[in-house]
């Protein structure tokens, strides 16, 4: 059992400095499913699978979820003028999730010495995981249970990690934070927990989700896990990279709709994480950054 969730979910933009209060999408229905002992039950036996997720899924591709574009857009405070093609040009809502935004929409940092965000999204960093554990928004999660391969947990004990949260007005497609050569992803897990706040506060398992994991060879920055954590209402990670050399910023893949993680692991001392974004996760407080933006530089 987790702490109790907090009443309202707050987070920092970087870009103004504000603290401002997060718009929960169906947060009535998050809070039953996560909170109350019967919403946690129907969660635990039904909801956390594949099945229900994929019927949701299939209902928001398809054409009769499109009058719900406008609403989510309004109720969600989302800037449609960022996306690739007018709202009304979307086939479905999941259509309109995963949209791609119009060319130079994310300024990409060009330094090769800074790191860069991989998406849009709420982020809290941690500089130096001891003992190969991690706390996320009072949600614990070892590395040998996220990466689930002991070793691998071993080389990355005392790494760094990213975790950028994307909420459903977001963005939704994720991109390679350097330029390396990527190999195929491996697919771990298969449960569906929510990873807001809300969920990871009252003990969902959030991380141990179904995921895949990118390892991503660097000059820079080592070999960076580049992994994708799906969530309650996301059936699908769809990655659209092949394996071979990549470029900063390019297009890895996206999450069809619902809310999602992104999260970064590196080894021990080759990323710097910016110094504003270590103080506010020491609070726990999740700081709203967009993707190509700088959050980090080289080590060694």
């Amino acid at each position: 059992m987790g702490r109790k969730p907090d009443d309202v979910i707050r987070f920092r933009d970087r870009e103004t400095g504000e603290v401002r209060t997060e718009v929960v999408m169906a947060e009535k229905a998050l809070r039953f499913l996560h909170v109350h002992p019967k919403g946690r039950k129907l969660t635990d036996l039904v909801l956390r699978h594949l099945t229900p997720n994929l019927l949701y899924g299939l209902y928001q591709r398809s054409a009769r979820s499109k009058r719900a574009i406008p609403s989510f857009i309004a109720s969600l405070g989302i800037d449609a003028s960022e996306a690739e093609r007018p709202a009304g040009d979307y086939r479905s809502l999941d259509d309109f999730f995963t949209r791609r935004l119009k060319p130079g929409a994310r300024p990409l940092d060009a330094d090769p010495a800074h790191f860069v965000s991989p998406a849009d999204g709420r982020v809290l960093v941690y500089p130096r995981i001891e003992n190969g554990r991690m706390s996320v928004k009072g949600s614990r999660v070892t590395l040998r249970e996220l990466l689930g391969d002991a070793e691998r947990a071993k080389v990355y004990d005392g790494g760094s990690a990213v975790v950028v949260r994307l909420a459903p007005p977001d963005y939704h497609r994720f991109h390679f934070p350097e330029s390396g050569e990527a190999r195929e992803a491996e697919k771990i897990g298969w449960h569906l927990y929510s990873v807001n706040p809300i969920a990871l506060q009252a003990g969902a398992p959030s991380f141990k989700n179904k995921r895949q994991v990118t390892v991503l060879e660097t000059k820079a920055f080592g070999a960076l896990l580049l992994l994708e954590i799906g969530a309650l209402g996301v059936g699908r990670i769809v990655q659209t990279f092949r394996a071979g050399p990549v470029q900063r910023g390019a297009e890895k893949g996206y999450f069809r709709f619902g809310g999602s993680t992104v999260m970064i692991v590196a080894p021990p001392g080759r990323l710097v994480l910016d110094e504003d974004l270590v103080d506010a996760s020491r609070t726990e407080l999740e700081t709203f950054v967009k993707m190509g933006t700088r959050i980090g530089r080289a080590g060694r």
